[in-house]
């Protein structure tokens, strides 16, 4: 099977793939176009009228990007014409709220094609999948610190290092607390092996590593910080 592909940022091989020059030569040779693409305003309907022409007569696209960026008339137009076989859609512009909501669309009448619910993150799979992350990350914030990925957190996360005490430093965002707090260091002979901070929104996270004997000196002088919200000694 010869696969081929149009992507305007990679530039390099995927496997067996070949990339093409452009959109338009991808749309007349592929026998099954499958849409894969952010929801941005430059692929707002990507995929129109002009566009599904372009493909070859006997053609299936599949839409697993999102609603927006096909125009769903268009494709009901091409099928309904023949000019397309069949398509295969997972994402609409407009997607029930709930069961209580009908799902309208003007694909629903044809035969050859597939709709599906857009519920891939709720198989068992997925579940599954989902839970074993979600204590995969509340482990790696309880034992080290970390929050890479949080949603609405400042994502913080530095190497363990050995013969150190790890403290954890939540404060408001405004000027000054990195200052702050190195000067108190500073002042109180706090050796610092590690630190890290960023901020996000009005909170700012920071995690330090401090030798295992002044750990207790340094949460004091963390305390004393303005716009402290929450210290704590890790371990």
């Amino acid at each position: 099977m010869k696969v081929i592909y149009f992507d305007v940022i990679a530039k390099l091989p995927l496997g067996n793939a070949r990339q093409v020059a452009s959109m338009d030569e991808l749309l007349s040779q592929a026998d099954v176009v499958s849409l894969h693409v952010p929801e941005l305003p430059s692929t707002m309907n990507m995929m129109r009228a002009a566009e599904f022409a372009k493909m070859k007569r006997g053609g299936i696209f599949i839409n697993a990007a999102r609603g927006t960026c096909v125009d769903i008339d268009a494709l009901a137009a091409a099928i309904e014409s023949k000019h397309l076989s069949g398509a295969a859609i997972d994402v609409f512009p407009v997607e029930p709220k709930g069961n209580d909501e009908e799902f309208l669309s003007a694909l629903r009448p044809f035969d050859n094609v597939i709709l599906t619910p857009h519920i891939g993150g709720s198989t068992q799979e997925a579940q599954a999948n989902i839970g074993i992350e979600v204590g995969e990350k509340f482990v790696r914030y309880s034992d080290a610190g970390s929050t890479v990925t949080a949603v609405n957190f400042p994502e913080v996360s530095i190497p363990q290092q050995p013969g150190t005490h790890r403290l954890l430093h939540i404060h408001r965002n405004v000027p000054g607390v990195l200052s702050a707090v190195n000067s108190l260091f500073a002042r109180n002979n706090i050796n610092i092996a590690a630190q890290s901070m960023l901020t996000k929104g009005d909170i700012g996270y920071m995690i330090m590593d401090v030798e295992a004997s002044a750990s207790d000196a340094a949460i004091d002088a963390l305390q004393t910080v303005e716009g402290t919200l929450r210290t704590r000694v890790l371990y």
